[in-house]
């Protein structure tokens, strides 16, 4: 199992593909905060309604300074028709390998529907400026979760 990171632990960098096949790095956003979240599949129910929410407080988290990145398991060509059919205006990463989820400490054992299963554990993070984490939550609920996150930091 994956180590899981705390408030204060450097953000671990990443250069990951987007819907459209190009290359974006967590270091693109050196000197801006950044949301990174971690999803288990583009498409499915909790996700859409996550992506969704991300996207309709977007304004609020830019104006305060703050970019949102989703990262999910799914291949860019997925990935891009999942961002035009919900009209996602924020980059969706694919890490099919789960490298990148892994060393967030966002892919491993979790509970579902009672069973211990492996798999992507829905995981938000806030990265501050310098690249450390500001915030990092674990099994978050995909409803209502941006609204807590805006109460949360103040946004």
């Amino acid at each position: 199992m994956s180590t899981r990171l705390q408030a204060g632990d450097t953000a671990p960098d990443f250069t990951l593909d987007d819907a459209d096949g190009t290359a974006v790095s967590l270091a693109d956003y050196r000197g801006r905060k950044v949301v990174v979240y971690f999803y288990p599949a583009a498409s499915t129910p909790g996700c859409t309604k996550e992506a969704c929410d991300f996207r309709d407080n977007l304004a609020e988290l830019n104006g305060a300074g703050i970019d949102v990145l989703g990262i999910s398991p799914d291949e860019p060509a997925k990935l891009a028709t999942f961002r035009d059919d919900e009209e996602l205006t924020f980059p969706l990463l694919s890490d099919p390998d789960r490298g990148v989820l892994t060393a967030w400490g966002a892919f491993g054992e979790k509970k579902l529907y009672g069973k211990t299963v492996t798999g992507v554990i829905r995981s938000t993070f806030l990265v501050g400026e310098d690249g450390t984490i500001v915030d990092a939550q674990y099994n978050v609920k995909a409803t209502g979760h941006v609204a807590k996150l805006r109460r949360d930091w103040k946004v």
